[in-house]
């Protein structure tokens, strides 16, 4: 892999694999190829659960692209460090408690960017920045 050590938030991650919003896909696609992926337990996690909740996979779809993830992903898994970590970041940053997981994540990762679509763009923590792709085209 090459490019930059970027972080993917679920909510990046689910573009990937709908058949709606083809624009987000397309961008979320190009963003993913681009650079060095990051995904954690939780990222795979949530991904399960809209996969079953909203875009009505099966049981062997969502296993499929959680292996197809980890398998072109650095994968990270989320310990008690991690969760200490974010209980910091909650303190100082007041995002919620599974966004500061995430950030947690992507800076044990030592990613330099966090792709979200539901955080602060342009804010940077501890060197790590925070950026919607979808607002940067």
């Amino acid at each position: 892999m090459s490019g930059n050590r970027v972080f993917f938030d679920s909510n990046i991650i689910v573009y990937l694999y709908t058949e709606t919003e083809l624009v987000k896909k397309r961008q979320a696609l190009q963003e993913f190829i681009s650079n060095d992926r990051y995904i954690s337990t939780q990222v795979l996690n949530e991904l399960s659960n809209v996969g079953f909740k909203k875009l009505n996979l099966t049981v062997k779809e969502v296993q499929d692209i959680s292996s197809e993830l980890v398998s072109v992903c650095y994968f990270s898994v989320v310990d008690y460090k991690t969760i200490q970590d974010a209980h910091v970041l909650k303190d100082r940053y007041g995002y919620s408690y599974y966004d500061c997981l995430m950030l947690a994540s992507a800076l044990e990762c030592g990613c330099k960017y966090l792709y979200s679509e539901d955080m602060s763009d342009g804010q940077i923590i501890k060197g790590l920045t925070i950026r919607n792709i979808f607002r940067h085209p």
